[in-house]
């Protein structure tokens, strides 16, 4: 793995101390200490076998002489109570950082993306990455998405970084090296790691407070309360939206993307980019390409072959007129929310480990869903919202939902040949019930949808 990585040298010859060994933790640790760093690395749950750096138990070491604390940003340092390791580095100087921040630092010749958001921020980074690439700009997609950061390739000068950013990795960032910033959206999440909402939006807010460089462009979306209330905030902005006209910025009008009120793209072809919020997720992505000055009609034509995301509304199977969607990655009730109103005739998966809002800021907008089935832990909670006002029923997994499911949408489509049916799995939940994530979740649906459609 490690003639993979980047070499940072950036610290050469100076104590480096790095918490956490996950992935990035440990690809940080071993880009490092290549650079010639002298390695403290410390996890409390993990004993790496064979690396070549040190593990030095960080709660009782002496941060005397260290120079940085690379901390893995899944590791909450702060809320919802104070990490000793990283109040020790703070306490006596040390900055906290992430991987993101040492690659943006390693790579003064490349230029940087950076992109955000409560929700459709992994489907807008693939989508850069992808008009980008599609357009020959050298390009490298990571961050919160993909391999870790200082796994990804050195690129040439002018090559585009174009990086996920979680408000967890924002909160470790420092350095103003953003040529274009993105921020979706915002609705209520993690408000545990971040001591409430205002700690979650001054996270997000750090994509353009202090990661963006001084002429930089900040594209921010207007489709939620929350960001419409940053406007007055920011400079050198671009506004998009998904669905309201916009005559200044870029927007989606029926199947048009328009840039300053002018159409510049086709959506009719994009067939992975379905509902209002794909309509934003298209504008900003073009938005991101447009402000690193590319023309339009060098991003336009590759829209349409943007294959989507796994996980995120990705088509597993079609049926005559059943599609047949995979949404597992919706892990809240807002993401989910995006699923009901893109998919018409709706067969609806949903459970797991329910989140703070449940799917209260759901129950408005279940008028397509011609039948609902729950599962998980938050199968009884749900049923007994959705049952009054939709057909539902409930399951204990979603193995035994699925197959009723199946049956129950090629029915309808059968008896309604002149109409669109959907099948979603949209859970508005975490999958930590019984699923490891929301991979494993989405495929054990997807496997599930194999057998069920074999046995008909």
């Amino acid at each position: 793995m490690s003639a993979e990585l980047q070499s940072v040298d950036l610290y050469a010859g100076r104590k480096v101390a790095v918490l956490g060994l996950g992935r990035s933790g440990h690809t940080a640790a071993m880009a490092l200490h290549q650079g010639g760093a002298e390695v403290m690395a410390w996890d409390d749950g993990k004993r790496l076998q064979n690396a070549p750096y040190p593990l030095v138990d960080l709660n009782t070491a002496d941060l005397g002489d260290v120079a940085a604390l690379v901390i893995s940003p899944g590791i909450p340092w702060s809320f919802p109570k104070p990490n000793r390791v990283a109040q020790r580095a703070l306490e006596a100087g040390i900055p906290l950082i992430c991987d993101v921040e040492l690659l943006v630092r390693a790579n003064p010749q490349a230029r940087f993306i950076g992109i955000t958001g409560t929700n459709g921020k992994s489907t807008c980074t693939a989508l850069t990455a992808h008009l980008l690439g599609s357009a020959g700009v050298p390009m490298a997609m990571g961050g919160n998405i993909g391999v870790p950061a200082l796994a990804l390739p050195v690129l040439p000068e002018g090559g585009v970084y174009v990086l996920e950013l979680s408000s967890y990795q924002l909160e470790l960032m420092q350095t103003p090296a953003l040529d274009a910033a993105l921020l979706l959206n915002i609705s209520p999440d993690h408000l545990e790691r971040h001591g409430g909402l205002q700690g979650y939006i001054d996270a997000k807010m750090r994509i353009f407070d202090t990661l963006l460089a001084p002429q930089g462009t900040a594209v921010l979306g207007l489709d939620d309360t929350n960001t419409r209330a940053l406007v007055g905030r920011l400079t050198r902005l671009c506004p998009i939206s998904g669905n309201r006209y916009l005559d200044k910025g870029f927007c989606r009008q029926d199947h048009a993307l328009l840039e300053n009120g002018h159409q510049v793209a086709d959506l009719t072809q994009a067939d992975s980019l379905p509902g209002d919020h794909n309509g934003q997720n298209a504008a900003g992505a073009f938005a991101l390409c447009r402000a690193l000055g590319l023309p339009a009609e060098q991003i336009a034509p590759h829209l349409a072959s943007f294959p989507g995301l796994v996980h995120r509304q990705e088509r597993v199977a079609t049926c005559n007129n059943l599609t047949i969607i995979n949404d597992s990655k919706a892990t809240n009730a807002e993401a989910s929310l995006h699923a009901l109103r893109a998919f018409p005739n709706m067969f609806w998966l949903l459970g797991g480990l329910a989140k703070e809002e449940g799917i209260a800021p759901l129950l408005g907008d279940v008028a397509g869903v011609r039948q609902a089935y729950t599962f998980g832990q938050a199968a009884a909670e749900f049923t007994a919202q959705l049952s009054p006002i939709i057909a539902t029923r409930q399951f204990d997994t979603l193995e035994q939902a699925l197959p009723l499911a199946v049956e129950d949408a090629l029915n309808w489509a059968e008896q309604h040949p002149l109409e669109q049916a959907t099948l979603v799995l949209s859970p508005a939940c975490a999958s930590f019930d019984q699923f490891s994530s929301f991979e494993a979740r989405g495929d054990a649906f997807k496997a599930l949808v194999g057998q069920a459609l074999a046995a008909r």
